[in-house]
C-alpha cells in the first residue's frame, strides 16, 4: 500500500504511526493509527517506532507500506532541556522562558542580572540542550547580556546559542562567541519595547535548532534515516495545531496528558477588562509545562498530591496494583487508575497555568484590583488531546469540570466554553504537517474533533 504522508509522534512512553492520504486534495482524509511502548530505555528508539510501524500495517491490514513523506514529533529522552537567562524577571526573563515553553522546550534553568558564579555551576552540571541569552530593550541596556555572554562564551560546552535580547548587542554578541564551538543564533528582541512581548521569532529559530542539534535519544539517527521530513518537539507541534485552530474556531486550549508531563497551550487574548488591569503583558499563545504531572513516568506525584491511602481507598486498590501499573492500561482497574490520575494532572495543570485576580491596597488609593497570569476566560473550546484524555472514557466529564476548580479569583475558561477530544489523537502529528500541508492539516484536526462540516466550526 501507498500512502501520501506517514507521521511518527515518538512520546516518552508511547510511539504513535499516523497514515494520511489524499493531502493534495480537498478531502484528505486518515487512514489509521499504529502504537508501540518507546523503547528510550531499551536504548534505541528505532525499535518502538518499527513496532508502531507493523502495528499500523496490521491495523490497515496490508503486508507491505510505502509513502511519499514521513514527518515525525519527539518529547523521548527529556525533551529539549533549556536554559534561559535574562536582565529583569518580570520582563525579559518571562518572554524568553514564553519562547522557549512555546516551542516544545523544558526550561530547566532560568536566572536574572548578572550570572553569579553558581550560576555558571548550574549551566555546566545542567548542559542544556540549548541556551538562551536575552536583556534589554531595544536600544536599552547592554551590558548584562554581554557580560553574561562572555561568561557563558568561557565555559567548556558547545551547546547552540540563542541571542535573543536588545538588537544593538547583535555584533557584539557574535564577537565574543567567535571563538565558541557551538552554533550561534541571532534572533528578534523577545522583550523589545516595555509591555511588548515578540515572542514568535525565537519560537520558530528554537525549533529549527532542535531539527538541526537536539537528537539525544538513541537511536534517533536512525529515525533521521526513516524520516524525509521534518522531527519537531511534540509540544512545539501541538502549539501549531493550536494556532491553526484559533484561526478557525477563536480562542482555545489544548490540555495534553502524558507519560511524563502534563502539558497546557492556550491561545487567547483575553478579556479587555482583565488587560486593563494585568500587570505585565502575557503572549497570546502560551504553553506551560508540568514535569511532575505524567501518568507513568510522574505517577507517584499524581497519587501523592491525591493521598496515598485516599488514593487506593477511593479506587479500591492495592499498593501491588500501582506499582505494576503498564505504560498502556489494558485492564478496566488499570484504566480507572490513569483515569484518576489524569484527572488531578489536568486540574493542577490548569490551575499553574491560569492567571488570577487580587486585590492591593493602598493608603490614599484604598483597594485595587489587579490581575497577573494568563486569562483564560474567553477561551471558546476546550480540547483533550494525549494518550490519556483520547482513549479513556471519562475524559471529557474530566475536561467539562474545569471551570469548577477555579478556586478564588483564578482566571479559569467559563463554563460555557465546549469541551472537544481529539478522537484520533492527531494533533501532535497535525501540528508538524501544518507547516507543508495547512488547509489539509486544518480539515483533519477539524474532523478529529468532530466538527468538519459543522456550520459553527
Amino acid at each position: 500500500m501507498h500512502v501520501d504522508v506517514l507521521v511518527a509522534e515518538i512520546g516518552s512512553t508511547t510511539t504513535v504511526v499516523n497514515a494520511f492520504q489524499n493531502i493534495h486534495t480537498e478531502e484528505p482524509s486518515f487512514l489509521g493509527q499504529g502504537q508501540g511502548v518507546t523503547t528510550v530505555e531499551e536504548g534505541d528508539v528505532i525499535l518502538g517506532l518499527l513496532f508502531a510501524l507493523e502495528d499500523l500495517k496490521k491495523n490497515l491490514g496490508v503486508e507491505d507500506l510505502t509513502y511519499d513523506t514521513f514527518l515525525a514529533t519527539s518529547s523521548a529522552a527529556g525533551g529539549l532541556k533549556m536554559s534561559v537567562h535574562g536582565l529583569v524577571h518580570d520582563m525579559t526573563v518571562k518572554a524568553s522562558k514564553e519562547a522557549a515553553l512555546g516551542a516544545g522546550a523544558i526550561v530547566r534553568l532560568v536566572t536574572s542580572g548578572r550570572l553569579k558564579p553558581s550560576d555558571l555551576r548550574k549551566i555546566e552540571e545542567l548542559k542544556p540542550s540549548i541556551l538562551m541569552i536575552a536583556g534589554g530593550l531595544d536600544h536599552g541596556e547592554r551590558d548584562t547580556a554581554l557580560y553574561n555572554a562572555e561568561k557563558i562564551a568561557q565555559l567548556p560546552l558547545a551547546m547552540p546559542i540563542v541571542y535573543a535580547g536588545n538588537v544593538d548587542n547583535q555584533e557584539d554578541i557574535m564577537e565574543l562567541f567567535k571563538e565558541y564551538p557551538g552554533k550561534v543564533y541571532i534572533t528578534d528582541n523577545v522583550y523589545p519595547q516595555v509591555d511588548v512581548l515578540s515572542v514568535e521569532p525565537a519560537r520558530k529559530v528554537i525549533q529549527e535548532v532542535f531539527e538541526e542539534h537536539i537528537i539525544h535519544a538513541k537511536g534517533m539517527d536512525k529515525v533521521h534515516e526513516l524520516v524525509s521530513g521534518r522531527i519537531l518537539p511534540t509540544p512545539g507541534a501541538v502549539m501549531e495545531s493550536a494556532k491553526v485552530l484559533k484561526e478557525v474556531l477563536g480562542d482555545v486550549m489544548i490540555i495534553d496528558v502524558g507519560g511524563a508531563t502534563t502539558d497546557v497551550h492556550s491561545v487567547t487574548q483575553g478579556s479587555e477588562e482583565i488587560s486593563r488591569i494585568l500587570l505585565a503583558p502575557e503572549p497570546e499563545a502560551k504553553r506551560t509545562v508540568e514535569g511532575d504531572l505524567g501518568v507513568y513516568v510522574n505517577r507517584k506525584n499524581l497519587m501523592e498530591r491525591i493521598g496515598i491511602d485516599k488514593f487506593k481507598m477511593e479506587l479500591s486498590v492495592e499498593d501491588e496494583d500501582l506499582l505494576n501499573l503498564p505504560p498502556i492500561p489494558k485492564t478496566e482497574k488499570e484504566k480507572r487508575i490513569i483515569l484518576r490520575l489524569t484527572e488531578e494532572a489536568v486540574y493542577t495543570s490548569v490551575e499553574r497555568h491560569a492567571g488570577a485576580v487580587r486585590n492591593l491596597f493602598g493608603e490614599s488609593s484604598g483597594r485595587k484590583s489587579v490581575a497577573e497570569g494568563k486569562d483564560l476566560t474567553e477561551i471558546k473550546y476546550i480540547i483533550g488531546t494525549g494518550g490519556a484524555l483520547t482513549r479513556l472514557q471519562g475524559a471529557e466529564k474530566i475536561l467539562a469540570g474545569i471551570h469548577e476548580q477555579g478556586r478564588g479569583q483564578k482566571l479559569f475558561p467559563k463554563k460555557e466554553a465546549e469541551v472537544l477530544l481529539d478522537r484520533d489523537y492527531l494533533l501532535a502529528s497535525l501540528g508538524v504537517l501544518s507547516l507543508e500541508y495547512k488547509e489539509s492539516a486544518k480539515k483533519l484536526m477539524l474532523k478529529s474533533l468532530g466538527l468538519y462540516g459543522r456550520e459553527d466550526a
